[in-house]
């Protein structure tokens, strides 16, 4: 316990050191949001990585799936390496660097304001953001807690107030640039820990070979004849695991605090760099806590209620570890929930803070602004959106901490309803806006309706297609939205096109 409890006060320290270190450069909007723009490769990969990968992955997504998958899950892992990493870097990365430093967006709903036309899009967009992130949040929350109730004999309760505390302490000192600097250190912990704690598990089992062998022997739930289905390629329902690979690994491309790590990174050649450093981060990080969670069933789950208690699983495989490397997993699971909890509160924020309240009218390249104000009064403002922002990151923690204390369902669930509704409603026309000149505003407005409904007639029902699959259809199915309702809609000028594309000349 000595071991634990000392490792763990020096993360925090060092986290909240982070912080104060960073706060100099969180005065202007610019900086706390974005750091400057000027944040490089590194930190710009593992701020992504460490924003993608929390205990929502570790421990809920990782036992439920593992379970219901075997050793086949690890294609979730590859999938989130390939799709959700190299190929976003790959086909967003270079593109929203230039076209949102163009037209000066900082925000997701502002690149949809700006980029179509349409602030009513903005203000639409920042609130979809806002009330699709909560759920996400909350089950960050939920997953980190139950590692350390397992962990440190907590109640579930404190562990998530004194989690909310202190992401909320170095994340207002800070702004972006102490959250990619705190997200590098803390890469560096889950890329350690994730080997450390499989090898571990893998030894308790008789190394594996033996636990593959274990896992061949179980029969799947409903057909006998499956038996060994958890330790094949495919497992026992492909289609099922293809849901989830898109879900997880597509979803990415959509949400407001993935893609704003492009709007920050320096420059182009940073963006190579970085494809590579993100795509590694992600094979060793997602892969391995797939595979772990595919050994799932070689363990005793906790029952509740007659169910079992997914976001129990990966807890029940770890509890008989040694105190030390317990204590590297909770620093692990810490260290990937407070990233992803950083970026979610800040991109929360600074979205209602510039999308909703301090919604400036702006102008496209090569327009000529109507009136201007001194410098004195806009350092002013610059200064009054910084520490509403801090304000609305306390409401935001807030407003996740009820849900969390309280929360509906598992997390995987949470996860699918928030990443559903967020990536449906903004993947396409987002993706296809840096390309295409021909999408329009009616398009986008079809999009925005078509993801956020479909997530929230199908939950209002009681989920008669499942959260994860659901998920997937509103992404997928937001590309032909946008194509063929721009097809059959009013274009913007061209003029108003060809200034946003110079960009890319």
């Amino acid at each position: 316990m000595f071991i634990k409890i000392a490792l763990t006060i020096i993360f925090l320290v060092v986290m909240v050191g982070v912080g104060l270190y960073s706060r100099k450069q969180a005065s202007s909007v610019d900086g706390f949001v974005l750091g400057g723009r000027a944040v490089g490769p590194w930190l710009t990969a593992f701020a992504y990585g460490t924003s993608y990968f929390s205990a929502v992955v570790f421990v809920g997504y990782a036992g439920q799936f593992g379970w219901k998958y075997g050793l086949s899950a690890t294609w979730i892992g590859i999938g989130n390496a390939l799709i959700g990493s190299l190929l976003a870097w790959v086909v967003l990365g270079r593109r929203t660097k230039l076209m949102t430093q163009h037209i000066e967006s900082r925000t997701m709903p502002d690149f949809f304001g700006t980029r179509f036309a349409d602030q009513g899009l903005r203000v639409a967009a920042s609130i979809i953001a806002f009330v699709f992130l909560i759920p996400y949040t909350a089950g960050v929350y939920k997953g980190i807690s139950t590692l350390f109730e397992m962990g440190f004999g907590i109640p579930y309760e404190y562990c998530v107030v004194i989690m909310a505390i202190l992401t909320a302490v170095y994340v207002i000192l800070g702004g972006y640039k102490a959250t990619a600097m705190n997200d590098f250190i803390q890469g560096i912990i889950m890329l350690f820990g994730i080997v450390a704690v499989i090898v571990a598990v893998l030894n308790v089992q008789g190394g594996l070979s033996a636990a593959v062998a274990k896992l061949a022997e179980l029969p799947a739930d409903a057909d006998a004849s499956a038996n060994g289905g958890f330790a094949t390629w495919f497992g026992p329902d492909p289609w099922n695991l293809l849901g989830v690979v898109i879900l997880t690994s597509l979803g990415t491309w959509g949400l407001p605090q993935m893609v704003g790590k492009f709007y920050s990174i320096t420059d182009e050649s940073a963006i190579r760099r970085g494809t590579i450093i993100s795509t590694i981060f992600a094979l060793i990080v997602a892969g391995g806590c797939y595979f772990l969670g595919g050994f799932g069933r070689l363990y005793d789950p906790v029952i509740v209620n007659g169910k079992i208690a997914f976001d129990s699983i990966v807890p029940s495989m770890l509890v008989t570890l040694p105190d030390v490397l317990i204590a590297l997993v909770v620093l692990l699971v810490l260290s990937a929930s407070m990233s992803t909890l950083a970026s979610l509160v800040l991109t929360s924020s600074s979205t209602m803070t510039l999308d909703l309240i301090y919604r400036d009218k702006k102008s496209l390249p090569g327009e000529v602004e109507e009136g201007s104000i001194d410098d004195l009064v806009a350092e002013r403002i610059e200064r009054r959106k910084v520490v509403v922002m801090r304000v609305l990151i306390m409401f935001f923690i807030a407003i996740s901490l009820l849900i969390a204390l309280n929360p509906p369902t598992f997390i995987a669930q949470l996860m699918g309803i928030s990443w559903g509704a967020l990536a449906g409603a903004f993947l396409a026309p987002f993706m296809l806006g840096l390309y295409w000149r021909g999408v329009t505003t009616a398009s986008v407005w079809a999009c925005f309706i078509w993801g956020v409904g479909l997530t929230v007639v199908n939950m209002l029902v009681g989920n008669p297609i499942n959260p994860i699959n659901c998920g997937a259809i509103a992404m997928v199915g937001g590309f032909p939205v946008v194509w063929i309702v721009s097809l059959l809609t009013k274009k913007l000028p061209a003029k108003t096109v060809d200034s946003i594309f110079e960009c890319y000349k």
